[in-house]
């Protein structure tokens, strides 16, 4: 039997458990919210809430408080300094450096060997269960997996820990059955310098036969682009015959999806979505028909949700079980783990398509929106917003960010406006179109911005400002956040974002 075939039997025999999960969702989360307090009752943090006496999530929630970074960071420093047992039975090694989008100071999160094996390795393999069952004549592991996102240096922090970002964390672990199909090389794969990187990666992986592509897209697509100009190759089929998935996660694909089509004209190439964060993997696509993620249950990861509407509410009661979640809401999702996060508010939105089984759609940021003028747009409305523009001007985008321009900087002081700057991989047919064709879009989603468009009453249409090619990797780069699983924060509610773009970019203003 050919090695592929035998590795789909096997990876496959993981389903019926992912069943369970999908029949039995409640009873898994209950099961698994009592591990998690009796593995840690005797850690300082357990010994402190007094996780000994808690028997039901009432008591854990009237006890333990909700928890940002800032709360966590106290016992970081200790865990980074050597100190076990704190958080999490043991001694916590690794620690995942987060991206931090929207702020200069870095993130800490801890990972242990249960959260490293129970979650993110036990994700990858689903992820690829899932499309071996969905795909029965999946031929993936018959050739190479290139894995282009966020890998970075391991740096030491502390007498016998190290930090860096996530991925590194993940190949320096990596089991054998992974590793022996992974390209590029590790050390070029942990390279810091991601301009250097994405040349000798490409060079590296063109003459491999690659059949998985795994990546942010945004870098994915610098990649195969620089290989397609040094091969010469018209598309990445060319390159790659056995290629049929893309493994992507971190940002909204829909952005990128008409790029990588037409970088990769094959119908039978398969799109695979995961939500997978510093914290933990919380979501994979397991429908075909569907970009919908399955909430993955038996991780070591226990949730909560706080509806929006009291999340300014921060430290209130107000917060959900998975027993109480409704249809078409927006949450904010909060998490214990057998990471050591204790009611840890992640700083994602999510919204639930579906209750049995849970699936849901990332909606955006607890701290990316835009409401300077009251019209509430988050990032879901944006993306799908900007996909449909893109579609219809036959524009393709690289990265983007919006910002609030404030009514006291406006001829007419009593209006306000959004200013969109936008790096296009192509740009619209129709710049003016394109501008028509977002706003249109975005009243059509968010019956509050189409409140204040109406008439132009409180706010004037979009404003959008094509950034020079590199504006924003310039700018990820002066922050030492260029590669990996950066990412570009898409709506700000303040200006600070933007005017820093300023000074990376010469502009082209359209209106």
């Amino acid at each position: 039997m050919p090695f592929n075939s035998i590795f789909g039997w096997v990876i496959k025999k993981r389903i019926h458990q992912i069943d369970l999960f999908r029949k039995y969702p409640l009873e898994v989360q209950n099961e698994l919210f009592t591990t998690l307090i009796q593995t840690a009752k005797d850690t300082e943090f357990g010994i402190k809430y007094n996780f000994n006496s808690i028997k039901n999530l009432s008591e854990f929630q009237s006890k333990v408080p909700l928890q940002d970074y800032e709360d966590v960071k106290v016992y970081v420093d200790r865990l980074i300094q050597g100190e076990t047992n704190l958080l999490w039975p043991g001694e916590t090694k690794w620690f995942a450096k987060s991206s931090g989008t929207t702020s200069d100071r870095s993130k800490f999160i801890p990972v242990t060997k249960e959260s490293l094996e129970d979650c993110h390795y036990k994700g990858g393999k689903d992820l690829l269960a899932l499309y071996y069952n969905n795909f029965p004549t999946a031929n993936v592991y018959s050739g190479k997996h290139l894995v282009v996102g966020g890998s970075s240096q391991m740096n030491e922090a502390g007498s016998d820990s190290y930090f860096g970002d996530l991925s590194a964390i993940i190949l320096k672990n990596l089991p054998w059955w992974a590793e022996i199909k992974r390209t590029p090389s590790k050390e070029i794969a942990l390279m810091s310098d991601w301009e250097s990187k994405i040349e000798l990666m490409a060079r590296q992986t063109m003459n491999e036969d690659v059949c998985i592509l795994t990546g942010v897209p945004s870098w994915t697509l610098v990649l195969a682009h620089r290989i397609l100009e040094i091969t010469g190759k018209k598309n990445l089929k060319e390159v790659w015959p056995n290629l049929e998935m893309f493994m992507h996660g971190g940002v909204n694909f829909e952005p990128y999806r008409a790029e990588f089509k037409k970088i990769i004209p094959d119908e039978g190439m398969n799109y695979v979505e995961s939500y997978n964060a510093s914290e933990g993997i919380f979501g994979i696509q397991d429908l075909k028909s569907s970009n919908e993620l399955l909430l993955m249950l038996d991780y070591g990861i226990f949730y909560e949700f706080i509806p929006m509407e009291y999340f300014d509410e921060i430290k209130s009661q107000v917060v959900l079980n998975l027993s109480q979640v409704e249809l078409n809401k927006n949450y904010a999702l909060v998490i214990s783990t057998n990471g050591g996060l204790w009611r840890y508010i992640v700083g994602d939105t999510i919204r639930f398509t579906s209750l049995l089984p849970f699936r849901f759609t990332i909606t955006g940021r607890t701290k990316s929106f835009i409401n300077a003028f009251g019209e509430e747009l988050i990032v879901e409305n944006a993306e799908r917003a900007i996909a449909i523009a893109c579609t219809e001007t036959n524009a393709q985008i690289k990265d983007y960010t919006a910002a609030p321009v404030y009514m006291r900087f406006l001829e007419d002081a009593n209006k306000g406006q959004h200013e969109w700057l936008i790096e296009f991989i192509s740009l619209p047919n129709d710049l003016e179109l394109f501008q028509q064709k977002l706003d249109e879009n975005l009243r059509l989603l968010n019956s509050d911005y189409d409140a204040k468009r109406s008439k132009d009453i409180a706010l004037l249409g979009p404003k959008i400002v094509v950034a020079e090619t590199g504006t924003f990797d310039a700018w990820l780069k002066s922050k030492n956040k260029l590669g990996g699983q950066h990412k570009v924060p898409r709506l700000s509610n303040n200006r600070e974002i933007m005017e820093e773009l300023a000074s990376f970019m010469q502009l082209n203003p359209t209106n």
